[in-house]
């Protein structure tokens, strides 16, 4: 087999067999994903008594369903380190936007 324009080595025999197994992974994962959105508008008919606890419960799964969702799809499970460090800055980042935004409705003060 020649190499193509560009490339300096012919394509191993078994890279289509490498390509398979990853369409296989990247379709078992999209099948996953897509049973948990089923379970989440499963979960919303489910009454778990105060409506904190309900959405408690969605966030998880939507967290588990977007923490699969990246580490697949967006290649995250084979990053170097530092792409972890950034996000996990970030994750720090919107859970104190999200405490801020807790303070700032529970506050009582209200201005006129």
């Amino acid at each position: 087999m020649e190499p193509a324009p560009g490339q300096t080595h012919a394509p191993s025999p078994d890279a289509a067999h490498q390509v398979g197994r990853h369409v296989k992974g990247y379709l078992l994962v999209g099948l996953g994903l897509l049973g948990c959105m089923g379970l989440t508008v499963w979960l919303s008919f489910v009454n778990f008594g105060p409506p904190s606890i309900n959405i408690a419960v969605v966030l998880v799964l939507a967290a588990f369903q977007a923490g699969c969702a990246a580490a697949i799809f967006m290649h995250l499970k084979s990053e170097q380190w530092t792409i972890y460090r950034v996000l996990l800055v970030t994750l720090l980042f919107v859970i104190c936007m999200f405490g801020l935004t807790a303070l700032a409705f529970n506050d009582r003060l209200h201005l006129n």
